[in-house]
């Protein structure tokens, strides 16, 4: 009888330091949860910086002298083929554009692009009422 009232006081005495050490643990685990999040948050940032400094030390901006470009007009002349007006500088470049391949097709002094006329779309659309067996 005396062993098991020794036995006890001795797993009441236990209880208290059992729940201290259980206490620290949830702590130490949402504590390195905490740091698991800290820490991605952290690389997560590092390379969204690395990629906007790249993306703004581009080949051209380190050179610094090159030309000013502009695309005047443009094309398509198939599924993935443009023409390609440029101006460069006091001319214009016409250039055929393609997958994988960029060709000079002439060159042209600087010059004004005439808007093209409304008009050339209304031959089409009469056509198309008439075919659609519409009057109009």
């Amino acid at each position: 009888m005396m062993r098991d009232a020794a036995l006890a006081a001795a797993t009441l005495a236990a209880a208290p330091i059992a729940l201290a050490q259980a206490e620290p643990t949830s702590a130490t685990s949402a504590g390195s949860l905490l740091q698991a999040t800290l820490g991605l948050a952290l690389v997560l940032a590092l390379i969204f910086a690395i990629a906007w400094i790249a993306k703004r030390l581009t080949p051209g901006a380190l050179r610094g002298g090159s030309l000013p470009l502009t695309i005047v007009a443009s094309q398509a002349v198939g599924q993935r083929e443009r023409v390609v007006v440029v101006e460069v500088a006091d001319q214009w470049l016409v250039l055929g554009v393609a997958p994988g391949r960029v060709s000079a097709l002439s060159t042209l002094p600087k010059g004004d692009i005439a808007a093209a006329p409304a008009a050339a779309t209304a031959p089409f659309a009469a056509a198309l009422s008439r075919a659609l067996g519409r009057r109009g």
